[in-house]
């Protein structure tokens, strides 16, 4: 530990120690009295380094004011907060303390009120939630740290060792730089706490907020994210990456998924698994899609996992290899034989029989996530860029049969209709621009992420493994020219389901028409970028 200049330097000679978790509090305080600093405490902190054999001074003889209401009234007095508020070098502040017996306090070490634990437990009451609303030690770090020219502000228990290694080395005083690191963390700390207990109380809110149309977001936004675990890398090996789970969210979606068997999840796995999943949840009927970097390779209806499976491999098996499987039911033996014929680098479902199990476990370098019940994503999608955050509401529109508007002179039938749907939602989650053929409720071929629209329905047609005669188109957007009509239809296809809305509709209709084509509108556009 490289030493501090001594201009910088505080000396810690009183400590204020507070917390709710009392995991390796003895070993540090022992190592503050090493270097002979007066330790103040409170409540169950206190009787745990006094059964250590510290000595400790109770925040009670400081305030000179007993801890009261069930010890929501403790430390929130000036006694405290003049010690940590304070400017050193400020005549005013020092007469003030002289005068009302203030004695400075040096550092803080405070965690908080296990909020978030309380709030994730089953059956938790309103009433257990909000006795688990910390005041007081939130009150405290940010005194500390907004005086963090004077006072450190310990509030993150990761940094304890470097605290005590930065003390070590400079005779028991912390330096400038650790301090205002310190405060950095302690503010973070308190925001994060805040947006848990925000987010939970407008949550259980027996008032009903009035309904805010779906084009107006907050003005503000806190986004309370906790480290589940770090990842080896991020999306390429230079990259450093971690996984983090957003507050509240009750262990929903693939963020808490429970990896049952295989190597741990890596930043890819975790991106390309939500966008199956997602997928998936999109169908009330049994499903299962095979995807590859986010976009799919394919995807089928069944009346069993298996063959689910099996229809949406013959799609691309090429592409399937390496890729990430998921089902909407739960997993059986048949399908976990199917699965693991061929290389597989995740497979994510509600959950799995016994036997899938056994077959899935052999597989060591296969990933096996259990996501819990298939629920469509709500809420709020963030995406970065730099310098800020691009927020809209998720794409969460169904479409209905009687929303569909037939504009050719063939109106498709019913057959059609269900291959149209079911293309269109696969659409919605493959990248712009997007082509999906199918039949049979089942993917014949797949055009993703191209410049340009007509290049989308080649390259859809040149991967299909299974004829494209006789099955369905699907746009993600309208057809700027007939060209992608054109192409489409030499390919065989009875029918196509797009948004509309392009200035050459009329020339698209019209194309449709010569062909023999059905053709319905949505008015829904499902770009996805």
């Amino acid at each position: 530990m490289t030493k501090a200049n001594n201009s910088d330097l505080v000396k810690i000679r009183r400590a204020l120690i507070s917390v709710s978790d009392k995991t390796g509090i003895v070993d540090f305080a022992r190592e503050l009295k090493r270097f002979s600093v007066e330790i103040i405490s409170t409540g169950g902190t206190a009787k745990a380094l006094r059964d250590a054999g510290l000595a400790v001074r109770d925040v009670s003889d400081v305030t000179r004011f007993p801890e009261m209401m069930d010890g929501r009234i403790k430390t929130l007095h000036p006694r405290i907060h003049g010690g940590l508020l304070a400017i050193r070098d400020n005549f005013d502040h020092l007469a003030a303390m002289a005068e009302h017996d203030i004695e400075p306090i040096d550092m803080v070490v405070v965690d908080l009120y296990p909020f978030a634990q309380t709030i994730a437990r089953e059956g938790v009451t309103l009433a257990e939630a909000i006795e688990q609303i910390d005041i007081g030690g939130p009150a405290m770090i940010r005194s500390a740290a907004k005086n963090f020219d004077s006072v450190a502000a310990v509030a993150v228990r990761e940094i304890w060792p470097e605290v005590l290694g930065e003390m070590m080395a400079n005779q028991g005083a912390l330096s400038l730089a650790l301090r205002h690191k310190l405060a950095g963390l302690a503010f973070a700390t308190t925001f994060a706490y805040d947006a848990y207990v925000s987010s939970y109380l407008l949550q259980t809110s027996t008032i009903k907020l009035p309904d805010t149309p779906p084009t107006e977001l907050p003005s503000e936004i806190s986004l309370p994210l906790d480290e589940r675990r770090p990842l080896r890398y991020g999306e390429n090996p230079h990259q450093s990456a971690a996984l983090y789970e957003l507050g509240g969210s009750d262990d929903e979606g693939v963020a808490g998924a429970e990896l049952l068997s295989g190597k741990e999840m890596s930043f890819n796995n975790y991106v390309d698994a939500d966008a199956a999943w997602q997928l998936v949840c999109d169908f009330d009927d049994l499903a299962c899609a095979i995807i590859k970097h986010t976009n799919p390779a394919g995807v089928a209806w069944g009346v069993s996992n298996e063959e689910a499976y099996r229809k949406a491999l013959a799609c691309d098996p090429v592409s399937a290899f390496g890729g990430i499987v998921a089902f909407n039911r739960n997993v059986d033996i048949a399908a976990a034989r199917a699965v693991t014929e061929i290389f597989t680098e995740v497979i994510i479902a509600p959950g799995y029989d016994s036997a899938a199990l056994e077959v899935l476990n052999a597989k060591k370098n296969l990933r096996v996530l259990s996501a819990g019940e298939p629920e469509p994503g709500a809420g709020l999608e963030y995406k970065q860029i730099s310098g800020g955050m691009l927020v809209q509401t998720r794409d969460t529109h169904q479409m209905k049969r009687e929303d569909l508007k037939v504009v050719s002179k063939r109106a498709p039938s019913e057959k059609e209709i269900d291959d149209l749907l079911f293309a269109w939602t696969i659409c919605k989650h493959t990248k712009s621009n997007a082509i999906v053929y199918a039949r049979d409720r089942q993917t014949v071929g797949v055009g993703a992420g191209q410049m340009s629209r007509v290049d989308s329905v080649k390259i859809g047609a040149m991967r299909a493994q299974v004829p494209t005669a006789g099955s369905v188109l699907a746009s993600d957007a309208f057809f700027p020219f007939r060209d992608g009509l054109d192409e489409a239809a030499q390919h065989g296809i009875t029918a196509v389901i797009q948004p509309g809305g392009s200035v050459r509709d009329a020339e698209v209709i019209a194309a449709a028409d010569e062909h023999g084509l059905a053709m319905v509108f949505t008015g829904i556009r499902h770009f996805k970028h």
